[in-house]
């Protein structure tokens, strides 16, 4: 199974784009990743979520993970492009005004 994230980092931000699926299956694997890249105390992480088709409970609950601890180092947490099924599911949790979805 390929991993359903790609990291990137730059001096400036910690870009994470996010693909597939976003489930019970593979949420694990992005939370480790998330405690690597809270580690690294980025000021600026952008997650593009216009490659995810499909997330669940798990799912939402890595990316409020990283959310709470970049923020918890006073960084910033951009997510961009949230389409279909991802964006209804932050809509129904409110999530997408957390998000600035």
């Amino acid at each position: 199974m390929t991993q359903p994230y790609d990291v990137q980092r730059t001096n400036s931000e910690t870009k994470l784009t996010v693909r597939g699926s976003l489930d019970i299956n593979t949420a694990s694997q992005l939370a480790e990743e998330i405690d690597r890249i809270v580690g690294h105390k980025p000021t600026k992480v952008v997650v593009d979520l216009s490659g995810l088709d499909l997330i669940d409970s798990s799912g939402v609950a890595a990316l409020v993970k990283l959310y709470k601890g970049v923020r918890g180092i006073n960084g910033v947490v951009m997510m961009t492009g949230a389409r279909d099924q991802p964006l209804a599911i932050f809509k129904l949790l409110r999530m997408d005004k957390v998000f600035n979805l």
